[in-house]
C-alpha cells in the first residue's frame, strides 16, 4: 500500500521543503517548495499543510530554511539571534497549534547548548544539528503512526465498519495518519474493512482529504 508524502525535505542544510499544497485537493494533485521561511508560514497559515504532527514538522524544517541566511556567519550572536527571530515568526502562524509550538521548542532545545559559544563548533555545523532534529521529529512521527496502526488493528475484526472524522489520513502526519494508520494496517493484516469518511465543516476535510 504506497502513501504518498505529505512533505520531505530535498537536499542539506541548504535544501528546501516540499509539500501538498492541500487546499487544492481533491482537484488537483500540487506540491509547494518551500525555499523561504515566509513560504513556509504562509503553508502553516492558509491550511496548505493541515494536522497537528504535519504542522509541527513543518515548523521544525521552516527553522532550517529561515536559518540558511545565517549558516555561514562567524558570529554565534547572530546566528542565535536569528534563531529566535524565526520561531518567533513561524509560531506566530497558528497560534491554537500544539505541535507548532513543541516543534519549535524541541528544535530550539536541541542547539541550546551552543548558545554561550563555549565550543568549536560553526554555524554550519548547528545548522546540520537543527536539519538532523528535524529529519528526528519527521521519522519519529512516522514510527508512531506505524506503531498507532499495529495496535489499534487488534482491535479491529474481519467485517467490521469503522468511521473516521475529519483529517484522519496520511496528509496529517509523517505517514498513514491517525485513525486510517489502524484501518491500514488491520487491511495488511488480512482483514476485510470497510471504512466511512465524514466531513468537517466548513472545509469538508473528511470529505476532500481522507475520502481522497
Amino acid at each position: 500500500m504506497k502513501n504518498l508524502d505529505t512533505l520531505h525535505w530535498i537536499g542539506g542544510i541548504d535544501g528546501h521543503l516540499a509539500m501538498i499544497d492541500q487546499t487544492l485537493l481533491p482537484i488537483e494533485l500540487k506540491e509547494i517548495e518551500c525555499r523561504d521561511v515566509k513560504t513556509v508560514w504562509e503553508a502553516i497559515k492558509m491550511l496548505r499543510v493541515r494536522g497537528a504532527p504535519a504542522i509541527g514538522i513543518a515548523a521544525a524544517y521552516g527553522i532550517c530554511i529561515g536559518l540558511q541566511t545565517v549558516a555561514g556567519t562567524d558570529s554565534r550572536e547572530v546566528f542565535f539571534a536569528r534563531l529566535d527571530e524565526v520561531a518567533d515568526y513561524l509560531a506566530s502562524s497558528r497560534p491554537t497549534a500544539v505541535n507548532l509550538f513543541w516543534a519549535i521548542e524541541r528544535m530550539k532545545a536541541s542547539v541550546e547548548a551552543y548558545r554561550d559559544g563555549g565550543d568549536t563548533k560553526t554555524s554550519a555545523q548547528i545548522a546540520q544539528r537543527l536539519l538532523d532534529e528535524a529529519r528526528a521529529i519527521h521519522e519519529e512521527d512516522r514510527e508512531i503512526c506505524r506503531r498507532m496502526g499495529r495496535h489499534g488493528a487488534e482491535l479491529l475484526s474481519d467485517g467490521q465498519t469503522v468511521l473516521t472524522h475529519c483529517n484522519a489520513g496520511g496528509l496529517a502526519t509523517a505517514d498513514y495518519g491517525t485513525a486510517l494508520a489502524v484501518i491500514y494496517a488491520a487491511v495488511e493484516s488480512g482483514k476485510k474493512i470497510h471504512a466511512y469518511a465524514d466531513e468537517t465543516r466548513p472545509l469538508l476535510q473528511g470529505a476532500r482529504l481522507t475520502a481522497w
